[in-house]
């Protein structure tokens, strides 16, 4: 896709890109909230952050909802929504060219969530020898929704084998299955998703199949107190004695009048609660700003986190409002306070 788009080439970008806002759905009751565990409360600070610019990047700009990871052959391979999960490769995280699509096909499943067969929000982990893309299928608005998973053993586009539903959600439901993210935690392996509806939730998965352990529990991880609960594109990461959860806040897809916003918590537990500096819970509205628009960064969001050399990253879109609201892809060192808190650098 070339870097400078027409306004029509444009929306029908941002049109294949609607990851995670499955705007406005039915809300049912949001289930009562854990008791808060008992986490160091940091006190809160007055000053008005200052966020700073992603790193300068050349190439192939542009990205929605982006998942990174460093290859074992050397070099970097990012996958996100838009096309058949849109490639990007880069040799030194700076100059990113076009590698095509994860996919050369959709496989046929993807019909039963979309009439175009269009998947979202992926995640790349590596794991058993080989590497794993988790990712959703689903429709604008709606919870009828699968997450699907692939395998590769290089994890460049054209090498997936698709292996089907990991996971799936349907309207009667209370949650979005959709925007997937893997964790290991003590043994175990745990899946974070959700958008709307009632927020993020979190299953475990079973480390042979890939699929959700049968009849799982479904685990409650944040949400807000206003409909329409606009949280969602979790992402779970281990620092210390913490499991951190980054999310999604409020409007994506928007071009520059997207409001997304990044916030995190973090819980002893993987399956949470999760709490934020002043204790608040997610469960109730609760989260840190990370990351919010400035300048011409505007709605950032769809973030992951990837580590590269020892040191954590923060990989997300924002729209260039230089740019006529074009989604692109956004990178900043992830650094953590002394009292443990994360922040971009």
């Amino acid at each position: 896709m070339r870097l400078r788009l027409t306004t029509v080439l444009t929306a029908a970008l941002l049109a294949l890109a609607p990851t995670t806002a499955n705007a406005t759905p039915v809300t049912p009751a949001i289930p009562a909230t854990p008791a808060t565990p008992a986490i160091p409360v940091t006190p809160a600070t007055s000053a008005t952050p200052a966020y700073p610019d992603p790193q300068p990047i050349t190439g192939q700009q542009i990205i929605h909802d982006p998942t990174l990871i460093r290859l074992n052959s050397g070099g970097y391979v990012a996958y996100s929504t838009g096309g058949i999960l849109g490639a990007r490769l880069s040799k030194d995280r700076v100059h990113w060219d076009d590698a095509g699509n994860a996919f050369a096909t959709p496989p046929s499943w993807w019909y039963e969530y979309n009439d175009t067969g269009d998947p979202w929000a992926p995640d790349i982990s590596y794991r058993g020898g080989k590497y794993w893309l988790y990712y959703a299928v689903s429709s604008w608005g709606t919870n009828h929704s699968a997450i699907g998973f692939a395998t590769s053993p290089s994890g460049l586009p054209g090498t997936w084998t698709d292996h089907g539903k990991a996971f799936t959600s349907e309207r009667t439901d209370d949650f979005n299955a959709i925007d997937p993210a893997l964790i290991r935690a003590d043994g175990r392996l745990w899946m974070s998703f959700g958008s709307y509806w009632t927020g993020i939730r979190m299953v475990e998965l079973d480390p042979r199949t890939g699929r959700a352990v049968p009849a799982a529990e479904v685990h409650h991880l944040a949400t807000r107190p206003d409909a329409p609960y606009a949280v969602e594109g979790p992402y779970i990461v281990r620092h210390g004695r913490y499991h951190y959860l980054f999310a999604s806040y409020d409007t994506c897809c928007a071009g520059v009048n997207s409001t997304y916003k990044i916030r995190v918590g973090r819980s002893a537990s993987v399956t949470g609660p999760y709490v934020d500096r002043q204790g608040k819970p997610m469960l109730e509205g609760g989260g840190d700003l990370v990351l919010e628009g400035h300048g011409r960064y505007v709605g950032t969001g769809g973030e992951s986190v990837f580590r590269d050399r020892g040191r954590d990253w923060l990989a997300y879109h924002y729209y260039d409002a230089e740019d006529d609201g074009v989604p692109k892809l956004g990178l900043n060192r992830l650094d953590w306070t002394r009292d443990g808190w994360p922040h971009v650098v």
